[in-house]
């Protein structure tokens, strides 16, 4: 089967900036910041992105451009025995599109609440009562099914389903080459007219007014590498996928570096958005901004809606804030299940249609689980352990992978000889020791205060069951998958060589 190819180089950046950008750049970046010193987050984040994104992003771009395939195929060809870790990212990525998705049909039901602010005054209680009829519930009791959370969340698969299944240039490609420029156009315009209200300069000096003593503190070293690795899209079968399809002749390093800058960027322009609204809210109900600012679904979702209310022109800001983020957050889930398509297609050797089709179907089904009284509880365990055992394990297996057990050098070769510019000695350091150094401390961080802690509250059943028993079940089903395949690629690798003898 002849592999699919991008249509034009900027419909590849747009692709996997699209990848990137996600709802986490509009509502984690800026707290991040916030949270880490201001200002001064910005230093261990650039050095995070010089060290760890970039580096890992050529890395993925370039194996995904040698090698020709999905996330499995390329581990596979590397060593039969690593195909393990790609199913593995593919079942992470499988996971989070299921529950991504949901966040993606709130927002769209919140581009209709925008128009005339129908959450009212109280928007806490309008999220969680009114709108999820979040009541006695846990994640593994769901309660009962809820139409209107479904009905978007059904417009967001077909957007997706439409665009994978019409293939790479005509689907994935066409569509983010719309929905790019539509998401930077619209954040700028919101930008130009909520940086002028008053006290947005205050929300600015909050965000940006630099606390240079946070710079000794280990965990803001911690979380600077921790939302590179979130923001990326590295690590979860992602780019393997999108620069398998990338033409022979393709500048690969230039490639990488335009990704990881116009996605860091767009998150600094995010935070400047955000904390403009908020310090324009602090200032018009007398408080301080620290006591506005809130992170993750909560700003989202409640104290956005609080701000919009007090905006002058409201019924246009509102709808174009909702707006970015769908937009956002649709371009992610794209190409979260092109990721998985791909490997099915490889795997299976099957048409584009009948593999988009199996997933989408499949991912679709699984999702209503999300649109349900206590789908936000389970969203929030299940994405907490995606995220931050999963997924930065993942990222640490593979690093050890390509710093440690194969050549970075052929790698880096490879890169060098299609790049227009060549990349040094740093790419290997920054792989091999900086990168997974940092990697280890943040999972080993993780995995033990998750140990000793638990999770947001919740009963250790669910933690066993929908928390450590997803993550290894994962790996579990990744490692059998391997094992039933290795011995007819064993067998084929023996023909090869006596048919070469």
């Amino acid at each position: 089967m002849t592999r699919e190819v991008w249509g034009s180089r900027a419909g590849f950046i747009l692709a996997a900036v699209g990848s990137a950008i996600g709802l986490g750049n509009i509502w984690r970046f800026p707290y991040m910041a916030y949270e880490n010193g201001g200002g001064a987050f910005f230093v261990p984040y650039l050095f995070a992105m010089l060290t760890a994104g970039i580096p890992f992003m050529i890395m993925e771009f370039g194996l995904g451009h040698k090698l020709r395939g999905s996330a499995p195929v390329v581990f596979s060809k590397l060593n039969t025995k690593f195909e393990w870790l790609g199913w593995f990212q593919v079942g992470i990525a499988a996971v989070i599109a299921v529950y991504y998705v949901a966040v993606i049909g709130w927002a769209m039901s919140y581009v209709g609440f925008a128009f005339d602010q129908s959450w009212g005054t109280d928007t806490n209680a309008f999220f969680f009562s009114e709108y999820l009829k979040l009541g006695e519930n846990s994640p593994s009791n769901l309660g009962s099914w809820q139409l209107h959370i479904a009905i978007p969340m059904t417009i967001a698969w077909a957007i997706t389903f439409a665009a994978v299944f019409t293939g790479i240039k005509g689907g994935i490609e066409r569509a983010n080459k719309i929905l790019m420029p539509v998401l930077f156009i619209m954040v700028l315009l919101l930008i130009a007219r909520v940086a002028f209200l008053p006290g947005a300069v205050e929300g600015l000096n909050y965000l940006f007014t630099p606390d240079f003593s946070k710079l000794t503190d280990a965990k803001v070293w911690s979380a600077a590498y921790g939302q590179i690795f979130f923001t990326l899209s590295v690590g979860f079968a992602i780019m393997l996928a999108y620069s398998s399809y990338l033409p022979k002749k393709s500048d690969v390093t230039n490639n990488a570096f335009m990704t990881v800058l116009i996605n860091c960027g767009f998150s600094i322009l995010a935070g400047v958005l955000i904390f403009s609204i908020l310090g324009y809210m602090a200032q018009e109900q007398g408080k301080a901004v620290t006591e506005v600012v809130s992170g993750g679904v909560g700003l989202a979702f409640i104290t956005l809606p609080q701000a919009i209310n007090l905006l002058p022109a409201p019924y246009i800001i509102g709808p174009l804030l909702f707006l970015a983020l769908v937009v956002a957050g649709l371009s992610s889930h794209i190409s979260i299940i092109e990721a998985v398509t791909s490997a099915i297609i490889d795997k299976l050797n099957i048409s584009r249609k009948v593999a988009a089709s199996v997933v989408c179907g499949t991912g679709f089904a699984v999702s209503m689980a999300f649109a349900t009284n206590g789908g936000l509880l389970l969203l929030d365990l299940v994405d907490y352990f995606m995220n931050n055992v999963a997924l930065l394990a993942s990222c640490l297996i593979e690093l050890v992978i390509l710093g440690w057990l194969i050549k970075v050098s052929d790698i880096r070769d490879h890169v060098n000889k299609v790049s227009e510019f060549s990349v040094g000695a740093w790419l290997e350091v920054c792989v091999r020791f900086v990168s997974p150094l940092m990697l280890a401390w943040i999972v080993g961080t993780n995995l033990v205060n998750t140990f000793k802690e638990g999770y947001g509250g919740y009963e250790q059943s669910d933690l066993l069951m929908l928390g450590w028993g997803l993550t290894a079940a994962l790996v579990i089903v990744g490692i059998i998958v391997n094992i039933v395949s290795r011995p007819a690629k064993d067998s084929a690798e023996d023909d090869a060589q006596e048919a070469n003898a």
